[in-house]
């Protein structure tokens, strides 16, 4: 029996003051509590373990009544799904009593509470995340769950299309999780039945899917998942815009990447398959219900023009000004993956690569000059308040931008005065 007692995440005390607390069977309300999900997966994959969350045969009820006898802090924060979040030193675990789905639309469960270890399992999406480790830390399987870890299949548990018909975001889903941990080709029932179901994902909120596609451009390398997602048009159904842009540029992207320690961007990434095209890039961010902070960057990006890798240093510092250094290093990196891309035994493309690295670089430092005059001085020097104050301030700030910030305030405000003679 495979087990994960060593483990430093199990343990910790707090969980196990947890694990202890809900397995405590000596009165009439006695019941089981397993560690389940991806700290079990991960701890089995080797992988880092963030959250912990646990199963339990009590319902929430019980649990909150038992915290609070113990001490310990319940939050109610799913009551209606059997969740409620145990805090220990301001540690947060997430305990949900045992489910079957009553019934299911493809959007919403309802659910009713069970003592059913392996109904519980069989409720959940893929096998690699239905695996729990008792208190002792022994791993019970009820779904072939540790055959997919030795291999790296990520397969639904059961029938595949029944899986996703009870929610469709599972399409989604199984496509992020082949990204993070699959290898080799996606499970091929599992990859059919999400091609069938496709057409559902226009079901799902808008905020579920942006949370699913951003999670899976956020992998290490989103490059497989993302081809296979084309290949049975997934991606052209939440995503049209890269139907003609292509995912071409993903592989040497990610290469770039880890060559020089970027960390995975998945803003960066969707920059990458779709085109540069400020209006339909709106239309995608209000379609997606992207954040306001998502859609400027995108729109800062597609506002940009490309960079002339070769261009001079004063320049480069004027389009930084005018432009902003967003756009530009989103630009800039994309520029770079793809000359990097083509480097190889490409003296031209390696030496734009350098020109680019160096640009970047430079974007990446840049602090914005700031323009040493304002409206105030204009209006003391005898322009009334009004559009000729806005425009005479333009006219002067053009002039220094393309100086390339020469001139201090007191040279500014000199040739103001000759102005207005």
């Amino acid at each position: 029996m495979t087990g994960l007692a060593d483990q430093a995440w199990f343990r910790d005390p707090a969980l196990g003051r947890i694990l202890a607390l809900l397995n405590d069977d000596d009165g009439a309300d006695n019941g089981e509590a397993r560690v389940v999900g991806g700290a079990v997966r991960n701890s089995l994959m080797g992988l880092p373990v963030s959250d912990i969350d646990i199963a339990t045969t009590l319902t929430p009820e019980i649990v909150i009544e038992r915290a609070m006898a113990a001490g310990i802090k319940a939050v109610p924060t799913g009551l209606q799904h059997g969740t409620v979040t145990l805090v220990i030193d301001g540690k947060p675990f997430e305990v949900t009593t045992l489910r079957t789905d009553v019934e299911t639309d493809g959007r919403h469960a309802k659910v009713a509470f069970s003592t059913d270890w392996k109904a519980d399992a069989e409720r959940r999406d893929l096998t690699i995340n239905a695996l729990y480790a008792d208190a002792r830390g022994e791993v019970v399987d009820l779904v072939g769950g540790l055959a997919d870890i030795e291999t790296r299949n990520i397969r639904f548990i059961g029938d595949a299309a029944k899986r996703i018909a009870e929610d469709h975001l599972r399409i989604l889903r199984f496509f992020r999780f082949f990204a993070y941990y699959g290898s080799g080709r996606p499970d091929a029932e599992g990859l059919r039945a999400c091609a069938a179901a496709r057409s559902k994902l226009k079901t799902l909120s808008a905020e579920r899917v942006w949370s699913e596609l951003r999670k899976l451009l956020g992998a290490a390398d989103p490059g497989r998942a993302l081809l296979w997602m084309r290949q049975v048009a997934v991606l052209t159904e939440i995503l049209p815009e890269s139907e003609r842009w292509g995912i071409d540029a993903i592989p040497s992207l990610v290469a770039t990447e880890r060559a020089l320690g970027w960390a995975p961007d998945p803003l960066l990434r969707l920059a990458a398959i779709v085109p540069p095209d400020a209006a339909r890039l709106e239309a995608l961010a209000a379609r997606l219900k992207l954040s306001n902070a998502e859609a400027a960057t995108l729109k800062a990006w597609a506002m940009t023009a490309p960079v002339n890798d070769e261009m001079s240093s004063a320049a480069f510092e004027q389009l930084l000004y005018r432009n902003g250094a967003e756009g530009i290093m989103t630009r800039l990196k994309l520029a770079l993956g793809v000359a990097r891309g083509k480097a190889e035994g490409d003296l031209g493309e390696m030496a734009r690569s350098a020109r680019l690295g160096k640009l970047l670089d430079r974007a990446m430092k840049w602090k914005k000059p700031q323009f040493p005059v304002n409206g105030a001085d204009v209006i003391a020097a005898g322009i009334p308040s009004g559009p000729r104050v806005g425009e005479l301030l333009g006219s002067l700030e053009n002039q220094w931008v393309d100086e390339n910030f020469a001139s201090d305030r007191a040279a500014l405000l000199a040739r103001l005065r000759e102005r207005l003679q």
